[in-house]
């Protein structure tokens, strides 16, 4: 069913702590591709658009925070910690704890409890449209990440992707494997890391290192795993 705009204004104000100044971005942040129609100009009415918009403010703000939060940390870090805060999981994880879903129009095979972390990145851009880069930034961070995240348990957290995608695979039955290719590129010596689930070549990546590379390539893995959850 249809939120109506009383609904989504409560919604905003009460979980995200802001007023909504122009209702619009937020109904169409709430509109799940599989219910998707046709707008005035002829283009797909739903969430996309501002989910690529949002993806792209998240990374910003998260960045920014993570930037001055750790001021002796060096750039691989950042990178890393960045990838813990907005991967697929955990935002899916942020949408289930915001009662997002449940706020969503969708088609009704789809369960409304599903968390959809894509829907969460339409809200920030819906946001950013609404409040402006400082606002929206004061919002993810205040009331979302540091209510709901430990900033040091996420800082914390095992980065050895190729245990994780071991531990997937023996749970799961799958057979995962790693090809080493030596690559020489000038002064520098590579190496590639095939990585393949059931004989099918899944992720690759080069490293300085057989380690660093599988590593590389567990992650990538990983990466792609999330995303089609």
């Amino acid at each position: 069913m249809d939120k109506t705009d009383k609904e989504i204004r409560r919604y905003f104000k009460n979980i995200f702590g802001f007023r909504v100044r122009n209702v619009e971005p937020f109904r169409i942040a709430l509109i799940h591709k599989s219910v998707s129609s046709n707008d005035a100009i002829g283009g797909r009415l739903n969430n996309e658009r501002l989910e690529y918009l949002g993806d792209a403010i998240l990374g910003s703000i998260i960045a920014d925070f993570l930037y001055h939060k750790y001021p002796l940390e060096s750039e691989g870090v950042l990178t890393r910690m960045r990838s813990k805060l907005v991967n697929r999981n955990r935002l899916n994880n942020l949408a289930r704890k915001l009662g997002l879903p449940e706020m969503m129009r969708m088609d009704s095979h789809i369960t409304s409890n599903t968390p959809n972390g894509n829907a969460l990145e339409a809200v920030v851009g819906a946001i950013y449209i609404d409040q402006g880069f400082k606002r929206t930034y004061d919002i993810i961070i205040h009331n979302i990440f540091l209510t709901f995240l430990d900033m040091n348990e996420v800082y914390a957290e095992d980065d050895d992707y190729k245990s994780r995608i071991l531990i997937w695979a023996q749970h799961n039955r799958h057979k995962v494997t790693f090809d080493i290719q030596n690559e020489d590129k000038g002064r520098d010596h590579l190496y590639r890391a095939i990585l393949s689930i059931d004989g099918k070549e899944c992720a690759q990546a080069l490293g300085q290192s057989v380690k660093k590379a599988e590593q590389a390539a567990a992650e990538k893995a990983l990466a792609a795993m999330e995303t089609k959850e």
